[in-house]
């Protein structure tokens, strides 16, 4: 069990010096300075720091701020270095260019999706690959030689879409393709060490599909213990959305603590007490070697940079502590890669890992006391998932607009389940694995995994919790988290003080919130939208929205991709989708003609 200490912000300066290291990395992402300024505040701020070791007292006094200084102008440094572009060939229409596989993405209705680097004429570029389901799969061992359509990616038409051109380039993706149909095949010899083992994990994840296991117990094995969610069917996924439940479908924290938990068990039944140390190290190195399996998922890393931290202390013989645990693992990460930063998990982790620390101890005061382990389990477990639940309710509406009431319940209720059936899944991919095939085991694997996803449809299906499209500019967001901020003390003592200082904030919330929502209901607008090649008129009148799409249109599609955040953006949920005849292109709106389809 994590070890929380009690201990005031200002007394952990590593934790204080990540924040100015971050809020660098986010400086530099948003003004995006050139080289020679980047230069010119580093040098700064070491000649600031050089002051640090002068005899005088107004340096001594303000030696802190000079190391945040520091501090702050690495991460714009750091960000800097990762955030530069490469050169990039010319592509353009069809391209004739050799390839070979690097990830396996999530698949669509008719595609599968791949990550790729590419050459053409001897320039290497990256590139996201759909490729028909009705082709052979890809893999590590082969390189590929095709004809593809090939585009750069570009930016959003409209303010309100998803900028996954952006989202792409930190990976250094600039170009998406696709191959219809030929492809020419050919050996690879040169594989590295880690190819090999993703192939190795490919190998796995086709010795599942090859068992008699149902399909959704196949996609929830993969999903759950090899971070491959790549062919889930959406009806699951919803599921797991609605209810709060995603984190399960991803390599988290819960798993790698679980996996952990596990191997250490297992040597503490193999090794005596003295070899404590050789048993926390050997534990780390194994669940280091379990995240290059599942190809070193950010997720997974993630985790295993906390837990490898927090148990630093321990083998050193050093008190735990969870935020300098915290602090070390967001140095790690991204000191090898800024751009982890603005992945929504590593945000959600580092937020979900702080609100424990900041909300586990009071919420823990209004409890019952337990009794035994079991009632200490579970009162962790309820305390540990309502302090994360509520420390990631901001950026959960920011990012997704949507949040889920029953999520809290729909936690405590299936976590204390779910370590069963996360330990199940790992011994299953492991006999798998091995080729060891038992047909009793695989049914009750079945019955396991059913019952698991009948639960968790049940939590999915309660609509009244759910709350979808749900507006969040960034300073809503930082007022909500100045409320749960203030929240702690109330909780931990009431009084009129920490009372007022929560509703303050709550009340300009609120107020900030009523005047953006009154500010969109005045705007009217007429706005055609590009769907692939169908053309989509959204017409905004004083608190409603009429879209005209023509008969042929995916209207299941554009409400996902169109609808739904256009009208997140404006603040509104009243509209009406009127259907154009088959003979009719055009509309006119305000004595103005706008084509409808293709």
């Amino acid at each position: 069990m994590i070890v929380l200490r009690k201990k005031k912000l200002h007394k952990e300066p590593l934790l204080i010096l990540l924040v100015c290291f971050v809020l660098g990395i986010f400086a530099q992402d948003y003004f995006y300075w050139s080289e020679g300024y980047v230069f010119i505040v580093l040098i700064g701020s070491f000649f600031l720091l050089s002051l640090f070791f002068l005899k005088n007292f107004y340096v001594f006094k303000f030696r802190s701020i000079l190391l945040g200084v520091l501090f702050f102008s690495l991460g714009i440094f750091s960000h800097f270095l990762h955030s530069q572009k490469p050169e990039l060939p010319v592509l353009k229409g069809k391209e004739n260019i050799t390839f070979k596989m690097t990830k396996k993405l999530n698949s669509n209705e008719k595609n599968r999706r791949y990550e790729i680097i590419g050459w053409k004429d001897k320039e290497l570029f990256k590139s996201v690959l759909s490729y028909p389901k009705s082709e052979r799969e890809l893999d590590f061992n082969h390189y590929y030689k095709a004809e593809v359509y090939i585009n750069k990616l570009e930016k959003p038409y409209r303010d309100f879409q998803f900028d996954y051109a952006k989202y792409l380039s930190r990976k250094g993706i600039y170009f998406q393709s696709y191959l219809p149909n030929s492809i020419s095949v050919g050996e690879r010899n040169d594989l590295s060490f880690s190819e090999k083992i993703r192939q190795k994990r490919l190998n796995i994840l086709a010795k599942i599909d090859q068992t008699s296991l149902d399909k959704r117990s196949r996609e929830f094995m993969k999903g759950i213990i090899l971070a491959d969610r790549t062919e889930m069917d959406k009806a699951t996924v919803r599921d797991f959305r609605n209810s709060g439940m995603m984190h399960i479908l991803a390599i988290s924290g819960t798993h790698m603590a679980i996996i952990f938990g596990v191997i250490l068990l297992v040597l503490n039944f193999l090794f005596p007490p003295k070899f404590r140390r050789h048993k926390i190290v050997l534990a780390l190195l194994l669940i280091w070697s379990f995240a290059v399996f599942i190809d070193f998922g950010n997720s997974v890393v993630r985790s295993c940079v906390m837990i490898s931290a927090y148990y630093m202390f321990v083998l050193l013989q050093r008190k735990t502590d969870l935020l300098h645990s915290m602090a070390i693992a967001g140095f790690v990460i991204l000191a090898a890669n800024t751009n982890q930063l603005f992945e929504v998990g590593f945000q959600l982790s580092f937020v979900a890992v702080f609100g424990i620390y900041w909300f586990n101890q009071p919420i823990l005061k209004y409890l019952p006391q337990p009794k035994n382990k079991f009632q200490n389990f579970m009162v962790n477990i309820f305390s540990i998932s309502m302090s994360a639940q509520l420390a990631t309710i901001p950026l959960l509406i920011y990012y997704f607009h949507q949040y889920s009431f029953i999520s809290v319940i729909a936690n405590l209720v299936i976590i204390p389940f779910a370590e069963i059936v996360i330990v199940f899944s790992l011994i299953m991919v492991i006999l798998i694995g091995l080729s060891f095939n038992f047909l009793w085991i695989e049914n009750l694997y079945n019955v396991v995994v059913k019952g698991t996803l009948k639960l968790i449809h049940f939590f999915g299906e309660v609509d009244f919790a759910m709350n979808e499209m749900l507006p969040m500019t960034l300073l809503e967001m930082v007022l909500l988290f100045s409320v749960l901020y203030f929240l702690r003390f109330m909780i931990k003592k009431m009084s009129i003080k920490s009372f007022s200082k929560v509703l303050y904030f709550l009340l300009v919330f609120i107020a900030l919130r009523i005047m953006l929502n009154y500010r969109a209901t005045k705007i009217e607008e007429v706005l055609v939208h590009e769907f692939f090649k169908e053309n989509i008129v959204s017409a905004k009148e004083v608190g409603k929205v009429t879209f005209y799409i023509s008969q042929n249109a995916d209207q299941e599609k554009l409400k996902q991709y169109i609808i739904e955040p256009y009208l997140t953006s404006r603040r509104t949920k009243e509209f009406v989708v009127k259907v154009l005849p088959e003979n009719i292109s055009t509309i006119d709106i305000n004595g103005k003609n706008y084509n409808v389809g293709q």
